[in-house]
């Protein structure tokens, strides 16, 4: 298996796009990907607003909880370098206003391709919640597909789906991620399991997002028995 970081193919600004060509999966995936996004995004503000009005309410004084309002606020006027800026320090106060702040910084730090200070921030983020907590793994995973280390992307999108915990909207997409990765990293045998775990578990998935499995299934054991 290749792992060679400088053999492996350009990447830009997400999994989708390890292949040089975005081809008829790609365009699937990344067809869904912002919803999925969106719906991840709003379970970050819900979960977020949660935990920080059980925060104030055990904690009526606790700065944290000022800071990371003031945060958001900017956030929402646009003011996205000096929301960011805030964002990290509050993940240096800890509780859970904190641990939501660490994510958020990640997030936009994604966004703004410092991959690496993103993973630094994802590092400091608990994955508690289910589906929050598989996404952050995710997006870590995405972060080292970009930094062209896929060992670590490998086990970020491998815990990811560990997290997710068998949802059929989340799970099957980060294996698809997983697979892409393998890939790269001529891992035929393995991106065919992937493939063929899928069509096994999660048939519906590739049904709704018009995913053509057996296509890609049928392209990993073809290389697998080139090697």
């Amino acid at each position: 298996m290749a792992n060679d970081k400088n053999n492996a193919p350009e990447t830009q600004n997400s999994i989708d796009n390890l292949n040089e060509t975005l081809t008829d999966m790609s365009r699937k995936v990344e067809n869904n990907k912002k919803p999925i996004i969106i719906a991840v995004l709003v379970l970050i503000v819900v979960i977020g607003g949660i935990l920080f009005f059980k925060d104030r309410g055990n904690k009526a004084s606790d700065s944290a909880n000022v800071a990371i309002g003031n945060a958001d606020y900017e956030l929402i006027a646009g003011n996205d370098s000096l929301a960011l800026e805030q964002y990290k320090q509050v993940a240096e106060m800890g509780h859970d206003a904190g641990n939501r702040a660490a994510l958020n910084a990640a997030i936009m730090l994604y966004e703004n391709k410092d991959y690496e200070q993103a993973v630094n921030y994802i590092n400091k983020y608990d994955p508690k919640e289910t589906i929050v907590g598989a996404a952050a793994l995710s997006l870590k995973g995405d972060c080292y597909v970009n930094l062209k280390n896929y060992p670590e992307a490998v086990k970020a999108y491998k815990d990811a789906i560990k997290q997710s915990d068998k949802n059929p909207y989340y799970t099957p997409y980060f294996m698809l991620k997983l697979a892409r990765v393998y890939r790269a990293q001529e891992d035929y045998n393995a991106e065919a399991k992937l493939y063929e775990e899928i069509k096994k578990d999660y048939p519906l998935y590739a049904q709704n997002t018009g995913l053509n499995v057996d296509k890609y299934l049928e392209r990993a054991r073809l290389d697998a028995n080139k090697k």
